[in-house]
């Protein structure tokens, strides 16, 4: 994302900035709703079962980290963090597997059946939710790859969704095309603010994406390094090629600040990832800048994002359901 003004005036103020955004973000308390031992009475040893299924999966395909931790984005910024974009088409819904942002790119739900699946037997029965699988996967994924040790608490008690709605995920997903204004409105629209933006888009470090993401950046945009666009061309021809995949930044499997080093060298590889780094010395320029040289700032300041996100409206209580399958209701 942006790049900071190296004016020494600016930085002196963005340090002072970052320090209080900090303090704001630190995650050291549960909230009302949710809290950090939910399942310490009904089923002690949930997380270390999932850590243990998402450990044995990151193993087999170290890319099925990033794959872990869009399936939680992707989920929490539909109608919130409800589970939902595990459901499977019915009769009754057309769900959000095939919206504009999810057909043919996020993946992972094998591995949430297979967590799913362990808990049920190990928890004596249906005892944790879908929503919650995934907030826990994403955290485990971000330490596996590199993140410190647990990062975040994650907060837990959320219940899953019965139904899902195709519309509403095509209307609230962000799209690798979208200009800084229509990042920040959708974020905004979310609860969450630039600093989020920032953060949450930093989760671009791991994974990879596929020619069709990318393609009209490498050959239509003016803020991309021209050796990096020409490498791109390789893998993805004007014509063609749309599966094809490439890392989004060059240490793909390691959760670090390469994604915003790579901005400041026009080399984010989806248009929306350079709109947060324009070099104008706005607020934005000035966040990714420091990220980009800070990068434990960025490790903890990401987890409190995380935290924000994964408090989008969930069910609590008696909303919802637990379902014993993740892929449709009760």
């Amino acid at each position: 994302m942006a790049a900071a003004n190296s004016h020494e005036p600016v930085l002196v103020l963005f340090t002072t900035f970052v320090v209080a955004a900090a303090i704001v973000l630190a995650p050291t308390t549960c909230t009302a709703q949710l809290t950090c031992d939910f399942y310490q009475q009904s089923c002690p040893h949930a997380l270390q079962t999932i850590r243990s299924v998402v450990n044995e999966a990151i193993n087999r395909e170290t890319r099925m980290g990033a794959s872990l931790l869009r399936l939680h984005f992707h989920d929490c910024f539909v109608n919130g963090c409800d589970g939902s974009i595990l459901l499977d088409d019915t009769d009754n819904f057309t769900g959000e597997k095939t919206a504009f942002a999810n057909l043919n790119s996020v993946r992972g739900f094998d591995v949430i059946d297979e967590i799913k699946a362990t808990l049920n037997t190990y928890c004596n029965g249906n005892v944790v939710s879908c929503a919650d699988i995934l907030a826990v996967a994403a955290r485990d994924s971000v330490e596996i790859l590199g993140g410190p040790s647990y990062s975040y608490e994650v907060q837990l008690g959320r219940r899953d969704a019965t139904t899902a709605v195709l519309d509403d995920a095509n209307r609230n997903l962000p799209a690798p095309t979208f200009d800084f204004s229509q990042l920040l409105s959708i974020f905004q629209s979310h609860g969450l603010g630039l600093q989020d933006l920032i953060l949450l888009s930093g989760g671009h470090t791991i994974g990879l994406a596929r020619c069709t993401t990318f393609r009209d950046r490498i050959y239509n945009d003016t803020n991309i390094d021209p050796e990096f666009a020409a490498s791109l061309k390789e893998g993805c021809p004007v014509n063609g090629g749309d599966n094809n995949t490439t890392p989004i930044d060059s240490t793909t499997t390691q959760f670090d600040t390469v994604y915003f080093k790579s901005l400041l060298q026009k080399k984010g590889l989806f248009h929306s990832d350079q709109e947060l780094f324009k070099s104008d010395g706005s607020d934005s320029d000035n966040l990714v800048q420091h990220y980009a040289n800070s990068p434990e700032d960025f490790k903890v300041d990401f987890g409190a994002s995380m935290i924000k996100m994964g408090n989008i409206n969930p069910l609590t209580g008696y909303a919802g359901e637990i379902r014993l399958n993740c892929r449709k209701i009760n």
